[in-house]
This record gives C-alpha cells, structure tokens and sequence, in this order.
C-alpha cells in the first residue's frame, strides 16, 4: 500500500511539472517567435463581391488615388453645405493647414509644412473627387480622416476648400 501511495504521488508531481513546463514555456516565448509586422507594413485586400458596413462607399487604396480623382461631386456647391464644411475644417483641417488653408496652422512648426490648398495651380490640377479621396485616405504625412469624417461630409469640406480658394 505504502508502495502504491509513493507511486501514485510520484505520477501526479510528474503531471504538474509536465503542465508547469508547459506554463513557463508559453509564458517566456509568447511572442518571439511571431514574425513582427508594423502598421501600414502590409495591407490584407478585402474579398471581392463585398461591401463596406457604410453600404458602397469606394475606398481604394492609395496608390489607386486615381479611380478616387475621378468621382464626381454628388453634393452641390450650397451656403449650406460651404458652411458646415467650414465647420468640419475647422476642426480636422484648421490645427494644420490654418484656418485660411494657407499652410499657417498652430502646429505647422512641429510638422512638415503642409500645402497651401488655396494655391490656383493646385486647384485646378486636383479634381473634387481627389480632394475627397485624400480627406478619406490621408497622404504622405496627413493623416487619414476616413473614419472620423463621412463620405457626405468630405464632399462638404471639399466644398469649402473651392470657396476659399475662389476668394
């Protein structure tokens, strides 16, 4: 009996450690052997045939930034519409670009400049549906204003951004 008991102990100890390693195993190479993948290193494509919750609005990648470019403004030039983009500008816009899109923002001095989006040249280059698009997507150091901002939405800050650059 004595014999049984020490045997019996013995298979159960030898259990624990056997978990115990196990334990200390996953708790010490819990995330060195995972390959390391930073943000914006990879960009996984959404299956075909698909559409986004918002219900069909198009969103391709940046470096397909024409197919935005060639959309076309669904939201007609109104007062009301240039106000609320206003509105809308001067809170995403404004801390950069300046409350007069001149560049001029209070953080301008901690940032890479950002572009004068009132500058002719670069109002007649660029199409409604690209200024939209880059609002949705961001650029090279813009951030991207997608998720915080509504396809309608963006079309009134594109709004605004003709009216004061016709000023």
């Amino acid at each position: 009996m004595k014999y049984l008991f020490g045997l019996v102990l013995l298979m159960i100890l030898a259990a624990g450690g056997v978990m115990g390693g196990a334990i200390v195993v996953r708790w010490t190479d819990n995330m060195t052997a995972t390959v390391r993948v930073g943000p914006g290193e990879r960009v996984l494509p959404m299956p075909a045939g698909i559409l986004p919750r918002t219900g069909g609005e198009l969103t391709p990648p940046r470096e397909e930034r024409a197919a935005g470019a060639k959309r076309p403004n669904p939201v007609k030039t109104t007062p009301e519409s240039v106000a609320k983009g206003k509105a809308l500008f001067t809170i995403y816009c404004a801390p950069c670009h300046g409350p007069g899109g001149k560049g001029d923002g209070p953080v301008t001095p901690k940032f890479i400049p950002p572009p004068d989006v009132t500058n002719a040249t670069l109002q007649k280059q660029r199409t409604d549906g690209f200024w939209q698009h880059v609002i949705g997507t961001g650029g090279a150091v813009m951030p991207a204003y997608g998720e915080a901002l509504s396809p309608e939405e963006r079309w009134h800050v594109v709004n605004y951004l003709r009216s004061i650059a016709q000023k």
